[in-house]
């Protein structure tokens, strides 16, 4: 009951990010799963991406609701990543346990690098740029974050978040709202394919699912509202420090590092992730102060010479 608790608590927060971030549910569920629920990463990233059914689903109503989704590149990315995850979920369940395990941990570990290096940076929110995405990329990228979200037990937002964030072509909140929308159908293919590959694993971990979505679903309308108003800078070096804390033993002993070296290693990424974290949210917060004293200062003048005041 005690580990029921735990996962269905890690749910919530896991969702919270996910919904704030666009990304960290997968890789911080499937984290979690694997430490404290002590099952393989293949049955780990079944369980929650089953679990995802219900709350990508609540997340992309929630974000449809505040009008944070952009139903076109949904479409782009939607599609391809579907494709990229059923192969991906196909791949991860013909792996035996041994062999799978370190590859999980590994990207795992590279997608909570990407969210420090990216988020340290404090380069979150950027001006928009009225282009559209090409499909061809979209299609690419969606086909990308998909098979390794499925084969990884997440990373579906890492890929494809950090990417058009890093584009600015779009607000923050409308670049997650569409990834959270589109990852519904990307879930569906990875899904059906551990269906096909774990059926039995999901029936006996059924209660784990239901733990993930109970946790997931509650948070998932509070994460949506919440979107415009976190420092996603610092909570996206949280999630990658936890990441690569939590992973970095299973990649250490795969080159003979182990016992008191792996303890320092953690310790040291531990101290790392907390200076990323403050580094971040204080580029963050300086730069929000830039943006609005630059409005304040424009406002007079635009007064003057007539033109429309922005709705507030």
């Amino acid at each position: 009951m005690r580990t029921l608790i735990l996962v269905c608590l890690g749910g919530l927060a896991a969702q919270l990010v996910d919904g704030g971030l666009g990304m960290g549910f997968g890789a911080t569920s499937t984290t979690i799963l694997i430490a404290l629920a002590g099952i393989g990463p293949a049955q780990a990233s079944a369980v929650v991406h089953t679990a995802e059914l219900g709350t990508t689903l609540a997340s992309g109503f929630a974000h449809w609701r505040f009008g944070n989704v952009d139903w076109k590149v949904v479409g782009f990315l939607a599609v391809p990543g579907a494709v990229g995850a059923f192969a991906g979920a196909t791949l991860l369940t013909s792996m035996s346990t041994a062999a799978a395990r370190p590859v999980t941990s590994a990207i795992l570990l590279l997608i909570g690098l990407n969210l420090l290096w990216r988020f340290s940076r404090g380069r979150v929110r950027r001006a928009r740029a009225d282009r559209p995405h090409h499909p061809g990329f979209l299609v690419g990228l969606g086909l990308f974050g998909g098979f390794i979200d499925a084969s990884g037990g997440g990373g579906w937002g890492p890929v494809t978040t950090s990417t058009l964030l890093g584009l600015g072509r779009a607000e923050p909140r409308r670049v997650v709202g569409t990834v959270n929308t589109a990852e519904f159908l990307v879930t569906l293919a990875a899904v059906a394919g551990f269906v096909l590959g774990l059926w039995e694993d999901l029936v006996a971990n059924a209660v784990l699912v239901l733990a993930l979505l109970i946790g997931g679903v509650i948070a998932a309308p509070i994460a949506a509202w919440m979107v415009s108003r976190l420092n996603p800078a610092a909570l996206g070096a949280v999630v990658g420090t936890l990441l690569v804390l939590l992973n970095a033993s299973t990649v250490l002993g795969l080159v003979g590092i182990g016992g008191a070296a792996v303890l320092v290693v953690q310790a040291l990424v531990l101290l790392a992730g907390v200076a990323l974290a403050l580094r971040g949210w204080r580029r963050t917060a300086r730069e929000r102060s830039v943006a609005v004293r630059v409005v304040a200062e424009q406002e007079p003048a635009r007064a003057g010479q007539g033109v429309p005041q922005p709705a507030r």
